[in-house]
């Protein structure tokens, strides 16, 4: 699978590190990070993305002002795309096909050519336009799934909540894993 990953300024960067470190080796990643992701994954959780993945997997990083990137372009062969967290910025430049960046040009080759798409909000609370952004977008078959928390798998550490809410977008994308005890 070639997957495209990307990551906004939202609070919470750190879950796409996670998400990332837990791709298996069979996924190729090409991942984005916009200044604003960069930036937070480095106040809030001290974290270089580069140096923490650089022996992790099949990873290609790009920033997004390398619009000429090859995601940029309908014709490179991508399977889906995540972008997470996804900024309000982000979705709802999405939302009205604003393709000013590489994320943003990205999602749009990834919408034209109907690939998969998920994005993972990261806002609380939601605004009526964000709310809004996320109905259209879902109308349109875009899979919206923010980062949410569930109690019936007994998780009762930040890092297993986490782990959970990545299995959950790896079920989406069908991933295997084994990062959450299924219901029975």
């Amino acid at each position: 699978m070639k997957l495209v990953v990307a990551i906004t300024g939202a609070s919470g960067a750190r879950l796409a590190v996670k998400f990332i470190q837990n791709l298996p080796k069979s996924v190729e990643a090409f991942i984005v990070i916009s200044k604003s992701a960069e930036k937070s994954l480095r106040l809030e959780d001290g974290i270089d993305l580069k140096e923490v993945l650089k022996d992790s997997g099949k990873f290609h990083f790009f920033k997004e002002n390398e619009i000429e990137a090859p995601i940029s372009s309908g014709s490179f062969k991508t399977d889906k795309m995540i972008i997470l967290p996804c900024s309000m910025n982000t979705l709802a430049k999405c939302a009205v096909g604003i393709s000013d960046n590489l994320i943003t040009r990205a999602f749009t080759v990834m919408f034209k050519e109907k690939r998969e798409i998920i994005l993972a909000p990261r806002e609380m609370p939601l605004s009526a336009i964000a709310l809004e952004n996320m109905h259209k977008l879902s109308q349109l078959g875009v899979i919206i799934a923010p980062p949410v928390l569930a109690y019936y798998s007994k998780q009762n550490s930040l890092e297993l909540m986490e782990d959970f809410m990545i299995g959950k977008w790896f079920d989406l994308l069908k991933i295997e894993h084994n990062l959450y005890e299924r219901w029975k």
